[in-house]
Parts: C-alpha cells; structure tokens; sequence
C-alpha cells in the first residue's frame, strides 16, 4: 500500500458513491449507461472469484465486497427499480457492448500469467475493465447535455487508474522484480479512454460552464 494505491482506491470508490446518490436521492440514471454497469459488474465478478478463499486483509475483502455490492445493486436499480429504469434512456444506450466481452475472454485464454481458471478470470477482469467504459462515453458524445453528477462519475472513473498509474511507477521503483505488463498496458489502454472526455471536463471547468461532449 501506498499514497497512490490509496489515493485510487478512494477515488474510485467517490465515483461509486456519486453514481450511487445520484441513483438513489434524485431516482434517475438518465446519462447513465446500463450496458457499462453491466460490464463493471462482470468485471467485478471475474476479479473478485477469491473472495471467500485468498485472505489478504480486512481493507481487501471489505473493498471487494463494496464493489460488488455496489455494481450489482445500480444494475438492479436501473432495470428493476420503477422509479429508476423510467430515466434510463434506451433508445440512446445502443452500443453493442457483448461485442466487447468475447475478444476479451479469448485474449485473457492466449495472454495471461499462469492458465488457471482463477488467472484466466482475473486477466479477463482487465482487458474488459480496460473498455467497459466505452458505451457510457458514447452514450455522453449522443447525449451532449451531461449532468453534473455523471461528469463528475466518469471523471473519478478516470482519475481512479490514473492513480494506479502513478502507484504502478512508484512500486517499479520501490520494489525489485515489480513488472506487470498484462496490468500495465490494460490500465493504460482504459486511461487513454478517458484522453477525450478529461479535455472537455477540465475546458468546462476552467470556463466554469456545463459540460458538453462534441457528437
């Protein structure tokens, strides 16, 4: 552990927190795309496959549980919940995001560490969290008009493995035979996702005006 690796963490656990207020204070998901929670909650699923059997501290299984808790329960809310799923805009929310879950599952069986149903899993985990974030930012370029909650979900989002970044150099550094290049590239791949949308977030905050995406 370490300021960046907690920095992260906590960043990534602030854009649950505000996706999940926004869900359940205002009772809309509108801006929200379900196909991307679906895929969060896959990815969630897959990594965490050790839950009950790899201990390796309170803060890990507390965290894990958070997380997959919290992507199954907006799942929930946005398809079951009568309030909630009226906001969700399905007829914008077309991208076709099992497309993405097969390259990725064939990727994780050729490249990975060790072929383990565990390792498989848990490399499938990043190359699809790598790109589980693409129908939310093509549901925002078709949308344009971004609440502020949303904006600041996907911002987190993205500042959450830009952290990790920063943890992942800090550690090469710090600690001898530190190489993880299936996580490296993955995380660097989802980080240069987020290239576009950190542009226009920071050009509407600096003109302190509301955030657009151009279509």
């Amino acid at each position: 552990m370490n300021i960046f690796r907690l920095a992260g963490d906590m960043t990534h656990l602030a854009s649950v927190l505000v996706l999940l207020l926004k869900i359940h204070t205002i009772k809309s998901c509108a801006g929200v795309s379900l196909k991307t929670q679906e895929l969060y909650a896959l990815v969630f699923a897959c990594r965490y496959l050790d839950i009950f059997t790899n201990y390796v501290s309170l803060y890990n299984t507390v965290m894990k549980l958070i997380f997959l808790g919290s992507s199954f329960s907006i799942v929930w809310y946005m398809r079951y919940h009568k309030v909630v799923r009226r906001s969700y805009d399905k007829d914008q929310d077309t991208f076709r995001h099992y497309f993405l879950v097969l390259p990725c599952l064939v990727l994780a069986l050729l490249i990975n560490e060790r072929f383990t149903f565990k390792e498989v899993m848990w490399t499938f985990s990043l190359y699809l969290e790598a790109v589980a974030i693409l129908p939310q930012l093509v549901l925002l370029q078709r949308t344009r008009n971004i609440d502020n909650l949303t904006g600041q979900y996907v911002f987190l989002l993205g500042a959450y493995r830009g952290l990790y970044i920063l943890n992942w150099i800090y550690r090469y550094f710090t600690e001898p035979h530190f190489v993880h290049w299936i996580t490296w590239i993955s995380g660097l791949v989802q980080t240069l996702l987020y290239a576009d949308f950190f542009y226009y977030y920071f050009q509407s905050w600096k003109n302190n005006q509301k955030l657009h995406l151009p279509a």
